[in-house]
């Protein structure tokens, strides 16, 4: 291994990056809204309700789109900083969500985009904001006791990491060739999300690129890995001599003076002037009977718009695509659950576009698939189902800070207690703060499901019947793979008794533990889906 260097101001580039962007972001605030670009025409309106509420942002020629985006995901996006680098505010500022669609001018690049998004919040939500400079949660890189376990670069080849496909055992190898420690601890974060829930910085002071392989266990694999599993944090450590670890750093942020929770109107004509963009649909799909020699079920969505669908009967396509149970659909032939199809299709483009496959597409257009091809006709209507139901037991809840901003976030709350640390089974763990229970009622279908939003195991809105007032904090840690029993119905919600023995610990059950709830299916009036017309062979291809 060839010699290390090290800079010998350890705190230096550090420094220097922190006052550069408080400069940048001083001189962006410092602009008056008059002086900033403007888009042409804008849009702007409360977000319709979809399964996997995160923000999506779309640019094209003479369009640019942000969707299903909260007043801290559009005042991030705005100034370029991470969303946690955004403070105070009312509490709803990370709750409510908006899509903005807008027509900015030609050839317009993106930080004239971030400006003129800039001057959309300030003229639309009154958004008033000053720069300071705060204490925040971060991971630090920085060097191990030892001697660093990097070869330094050539300058051969281009630099960048390739990841391979996952061993055996579930962990990711990663090579890295010609990586600058800083370009280093940005990637981390996007390659190790499941670990890292802040921004990293680089505190090494090792000057020049690296070459290195990185090989670590996401932590939902942890447990099934047993001693084979090794942690980001380990990785690190053992394989590169590097530390990584969570700390407070002073750092810039932005803080929220003022901001309206309704957006000003749309400016007359605007429908007119933005019209919606046809509904994403298939360009060609075939359908086929499923060869009896294939067992299970298989969806995939490559990135070049083609979606392959084996195995599936039109009873889980349709409890995947409306998000139901089998109880929740009525009037369905029995065929339905027996004859197995095969669809390949692939996805039409829209101009200066790629192909739309991110979920709320693919919803819409199977759903148009099955309706054109099988002749489905449905409509919606109350029914009783068994359905899940919020209730009280003996609640173990701290009263929530009314002047703290709602929300819930992956990752440790304020006591940075990680129960995940001690135990691997507990993959997940949520943070929720100043929370109504009606709220985390409205949470639950997206905190239990956020593994797999297609296919998750909370298919009905939770009815809040817990009879608890006012705001509350709290923490839950779980397994998400536990929901379901081995046998695929939901796993009692079981408030005491022994624990697994292998740790793992279900949703219900954490609810019940943790916090003196009870998530319990009970039969109850909820929206069913009623099959009124389909046919048994679709129309030819």
């Amino acid at each position: 291994m060839r010699h290390v260097h090290v800079r010998n101001d350890r705190n230096s580039a550090r420094a220097a990056t922190l006052a550069i962007t408080a400069l940048l972001s001083a001189a962006a605030f410092a602009q008056t809204v008059d002086s900033r670009p403007a888009f042409e025409i804008a849009d702007v309106h409360v977000s319709p309700n979809t399964r996997n509420p995160a923000m999506r942002t779309v640019s094209r020629v003479g369009r640019y789109e942000i969707r299903t985006a909260t007043l801290v995901d559009l005042i991030a996006t705005a100034w370029g900083v991470e969303p946690d680098k955004v403070l105070g505010g009312p509490g709803w500022l990370e709750m409510d969500r908006f899509d903005v669609i807008t027509r900015p001018p030609l050839n317009a690049a993106p930080p004239a985009l971030r400006q003129m998004l800039q001057s959309l919040l300030a003229e639309r939500f009154q958004l008033a904001i000053h720069m300071d400079q705060k204490p925040t949660g971060a991971f630090v890189l920085s060097v191990g006791n030892g001697k660093p376990k990097l070869k330094e670069s050539d300058a051969s080849g281009a630099p960048g990491c390739t990841r391979q496909p996952a061993s055996e055992g579930g962990a990711i190898p990663a090579t890295c060739h010609g990586l600058s420690m800083q370009v280093f601890a940005q990637q981390l974060r996007a390659a190790a999300g499941d670990y890292l829930t802040s921004g990293v910085i680089d505190e090494t002071n090792l000057a020049g690129s690296w070459d290195f392989t990185l090989k670590w266990t996401p932590r939902g694999r942890l447990a099934a890995a047993g001693a084979d599993g090794i942690t980001i944090f380990d990785a690190i450590d053992k394989q590169l001599g590097l530390k990584l670890e969570p700390k407070q750093v002073p750092s810039p942020v932005i803080v929220v003076d003022r901001v309206n929770q309704k957006p000003t109107d749309n400016a007359p004509g605007t429908a007119a002037t933005l019209p919606a963009p046809p509904p994403p649909h298939f360009e060609v799909a075939t359908i086929k009977r499923t060869d009896p020699q294939f067992q299970g079920v298989r969806i995939q969505t490559p990135p070049n718009g083609a979606v392959m669908i084996q195995g599936v009967t039109l009873s889980y396509l349709i409890q995947t695509i409306w998000f139901l149970t089998p109880e929740m659909i009525a009037e369905a032939p029995k065929w339905l659950d027996t004859d197995r199809w095969d669809i390949t299709a692939k996805v039409a483009a829209a101009p200066g576009i790629p192909p739309q496959t991110d979920m709320d597409s693919l919803i819409v257009m199977v759903r148009t698939l099955l309706e054109d091809r099988f002749q489905l006709k449905t409509h919606t209507e109350e029914r009783v189902v068994p359905a899940y139901t919020l209730a009280a037991a003996k609640p173990k809840l701290r009263k929530g800070d009314p002047a703290d901003r709602t929300g819930c976030k992956e990752g440790p709350g304020a006591d940075g207690r990680d129960p995940r640390i001690t135990n691997p089974a507990l993959s997940r763990l949520v943070a929720c703060r100043n929370m109504t229970m009606d709220q985390f009622a409205a949470q639950l279908p997206r905190i239990a499901n956020a593994l797999n939003p297609l296919n998750g195991p909370i298919r009905s809105t939770v009815l809040n019947a817990t009879g608890l007032d006012g705001t509350y904090d709290f923490t839950l840690s779980f397994s998400p793979g536990q929901f379901f029993s081995p046998g695929g119905t939901p796993a009692p919600p079981i408030a005491d008794g022994p624990s697994d023995p292998n740790g793992l610990v279900s949703l219900p059950e954490a609810i019940g533990r943790q916090l003196g709830l009870r998530l319990a299916l009970e039969k109850r009036p909820a929206t069913v889906l009623v099959i009124d017309h389909i046919e048994e062979k679709p129309a030819d291809n």
